[in-house]
């Protein structure tokens, strides 16, 4: 049993990458644990047990919600409550590094407007067995958005320290490349089934994944207190 659930998480490769990001950000917790991303680690932890029961519940029967064999596999809704608390946590974090007072203010918006955007989703398709996919689009529109406009804000600012020891810096980059792909993922992998295997976009969202962790145990090893904004 323990054998083939070390089989299923090295198939799963992923989701020890999330171990390992958060062993590498609780070691260097200290050069990052006033800023806004001093709950970075919980975050990490918090993802990584989620695709760990996405797992136990996808294949074992003791995890499993549903009784009925047709929906014994289902695991989306745990992703569901994932993907907005992620969007919502990385709001805050911007709101809080942005200088703009006006964008601090949209940001507060856009987070009112995707958390109902999700609620209405919800209500539209059955959470437990679909993704809140225009939900997901939202908040990944919105997400790089305000990642884009942190980038406008450095290119103007005046720092003696390089971007790459900037925590936050590597972080924006691996979001950035992952949300402005994972809508159009997400839409294709329900809509058109056939053409989402056809286009290999199960292991391009997988490298996807790889890259974003890897920019975050990038900035973690890199970054320095000062270079931090």
């Amino acid at each position: 049993m323990l054998g083939e659930f070390m089989n299923l998480l090295m198939e799963q490769f992923y989701v020890p990458l999330y171990l390992i990001t958060w062993v590498v950000a609780v070691y260097r917790y200290k050069t990052y644990f006033d800023t806004a991303l001093k709950y970075f680690p919980i975050f990490i932890v918090y993802t990584f047990c989620t695709e760990l029961l996405g797992i136990l519940i996808k294949y074992s029967n003791e995890f499993q919600f549903f009784s009925d064999d047709r929906y014994s596999w289902h695991n989306v809704i745990i992703y569901n409550f994932y993907q907005l608390i992620t969007f919502l946590f990385f709001y805050w974090v911007y709101r809080n590094v942005l200088r703009e007072k006006s964008a601090k203010k949209w940001i507060k918006y856009g987070a009112y407007l995707c958390t109902l955007t999700y609620v209405i989703n919800a209500f539209i398709s059955n959470p437990l067995h679909n993704h809140l996919t225009y939900g997901d689009i939202l908040g990944s529109i919105m997400l790089v958005i305000i990642i884009i406009y942190y980038f406008i804000e450095k290119k103007d600012e005046k720092n003696p320290f390089p971007q790459w020891q900037n925590l936050l810096f590597w972080t924006s980059i691996g979001l950035l490349i992952f949300y402005i792909f994972f809508p159009v993922m997400m839409l294709v992998g329900i809509t058109q089934q056939e053409l989402y295997y056809k286009l290999h976009l199960r292991q391009i969202f997988l490298f996807l994944i790889a890259f974003m962790y890897s920019c975050f145990i990038i900035g973690f090893l890199a970054g320095k207190r000062q270079a931090f904004r």
